[in-house]
């Protein structure tokens, strides 16, 4: 019997996109040989996920969960929109979420980490590859928490609980009113749904993107052949549009845009009964960022009748 080491595992894995308990199993069969067990799982329809792992997957779905003062928003991707209606996928992209919820807040380690149904995360995605037929993908996960207040939710595109194309969280610290404060959560992530800030207010810009934005605002002022002094009063008032634009508290709230979100949030602060500071959010957008290749059907046809 030969001696099944983590690295011919961890070999087999790679080649074959099997789960770890898969591959050991296939390696003790066939006493460690890793061609003949890349054979066995492939008997086994456990090897399709290598196969599938060169395709594109940007669509899928967006899930969330909040327990308790904890949230966690994660992004599971899949190759066609199709699947996000299947009802093993919808409950894999649940399953994964709650997972996350009591995981390191770390794609990696929420992958490592136990599902369910048993074996890990990664060998849950997986067996639905092998089971659906499609390649799969947890590309992002994030968790927000708060000491004392509310996790506020808001699911976009929903096709089940927790379930959709855009999924947000924004956390409120506060000891008012948590009915209240939920309340004031949900609309604050709608609005993160449908404006989505690149921040939450100035200070949590990048300097880099900050002094892009002057630069840029400062070549078109001289451009327009505008002396030093003024060009220096041109990037200033654009920053300020920029800020007013891109970051969460400086936008206008949608619920009522003649406030900005911030000044909706102290003015809440009489319904909740205690202060209320706005700590974070995170927007997760299904397949934003990823290049999705598109297919020229016509070009098809013809590459295949070789016209």
């Amino acid at each position: 019997m030969a001696n099944i080491t983590a690295g011919m595992v961890k070999e087999l894995r790679e080649k074959t996109g099997a789960g770890m308990m898969d591959c050991k199993a296939a390696l003790t069969e066939v006493d460690g040989d890793i061609e003949a067990a890349i054979d066995w799982l492939r008997k086994k329809g456990l090897a399709k996920a290598a196969k599938k792992a060169g395709r594109v997957a940007a669509e899928g779905l967006i899930g969330l969960a909040v327990s308790g003062t904890t949230g966690v928003v994660v992004e599971v991707n899949s190759e066609t929109d199709f699947v996000a209606r299947n009802e093993q996928f919808q409950q894999l992209v649940r399953d994964i979420a709650a997972v996350a919820l009591g995981a390191e807040d770390d794609v990696e380690a929420l992958k490592a980490a136990a599902y369910p149904a048993g074996a890990t995360v990664a060998d849950a995605i997986n067996t639905a590859v092998a089971t659906i037929g499609e390649h799969m993908n947890l590309r992002r996960s994030k968790k927000l928490s708060v000491s004392a207040g509310v996790i506020g939710s808001y699911v976009h595109g929903s096709v089940g609980e927790g379930l959709g194309k855009i999924g947000v969280l924004v956390a409120l610290e506060s000891e008012g009113k948590a009915e209240e404060l939920a309340a004031l959560g949900r609309q604050i992530a709608m609005h993160v749904a449908a404006a989505n800030p690149q921040a939450l207010d100035s200070s949590s810009i990048a300097e880099d993107v900050i002094a892009r934005e002057k630069g840029v605002l400062a070549e078109k002022a001289k451009a327009s052949g505008k002396p030093d002094n003024v060009v220096e009063k041109i990037v200033e008032s654009g920053l300020k549009t920029y800020f007013k634009e891109v970051t969460l508290v400086e936008q206008a709230f949608i619920h009522d845009p003649s406030k900005t979100v911030a000044q909706a949030v102290k003015e809440s602060e009489g319904k909740v009964g205690a202060p209320i500071k706005l700590v974070g959010f995170v927007r997760f957008g299904l397949g934003e960022g990823v290049e999705k290749q598109e297919s020229d059907f016509a070009a098809e046809v013809a590459a295949a009748a070789g016209v």
